[in-house]
């Protein structure tokens, strides 16, 4: 189960850095944050077809990435977002992200919930991510929140059977392909259906 380490101490990149490498870390404003064991299968899936619907997309002229890739935003906080798009490619070293994300997906767990729809939104909307999706496999819907003015509004929801339009470039993300799911075949006006 994920969850903050509450020490006194603040924690930093370069302390970050030296942890060991087998365990999975994120530090938010210098606060330590163990990742959870391995998501479940429903969880990678809906990782995975973002990320290859993003990084394969025709209009896509930006970098997508998939964790775990540190995303360093400053020297008190590292992420490892599920799937994210720079489109600043100044921004990609060999070894990391330095900077916000264009775009963020986090794919909810039980165990990160309150963190993805909490520390997380608020650490994405004072860093600039202009595109913030959260995905929720139980439910089967996203939430986004598009940066205006420097701030997230009330999320927008779209449910499995609908097509998510992105703000950072023109692209439909088909959210049935996103869930794997069939929608219902309708019997046309007038026949019982089977």
């Amino acid at each position: 189960m994920e969850q903050a380490i509450k020490k006194d101490q603040r924690y930093t990149m370069e302390e970050y850095l030296k942890w060991p490498e087998e365990e999975r870390w994120e530090i938010i404003d210098g606060v330590p944050y163990a990742m959870s064991p391995a998501p479940r299968v429903t969880h990678q899936n809906i990782v995975s077809n973002f990320h290859i619907r993003l990084k394969t997309h025709p209009e896509n002229p930006c970098y997508t990435g998939i964790a775990p890739t540190d995303v360093v935003l400053d020297d008190y906080t590292v992420v490892q977002p599920d799937v994210f798009m720079v489109c600043d490619r100044k921004k990609i070293t060999p070894d990391n992200i330095q900077g916000a994300p264009d775009l963020v997906v986090e794919v909810v767990s039980p165990s990160t919930e309150v963190k993805d729809r909490r520390e997380k939104l608020r650490l994405y909307e004072r860093f600039g991510v202009k595109e913030y999706l959260i995905a929720f496999p139980e439910r089967e819907y996203v939430e986004r929140y598009a940066l205006k003015l420097g701030r997230y509004g009330s999320p927008e929801i779209f449910n499995w059977d609908e097509h998510l339009p992105l703000t950072l470039f023109p692209m439909e993300v088909n959210l049935t392909e996103i869930f794997e799911k069939e929608p219902e075949k309708q019997s046309p006006p007038g026949e019982a259906s089977t």
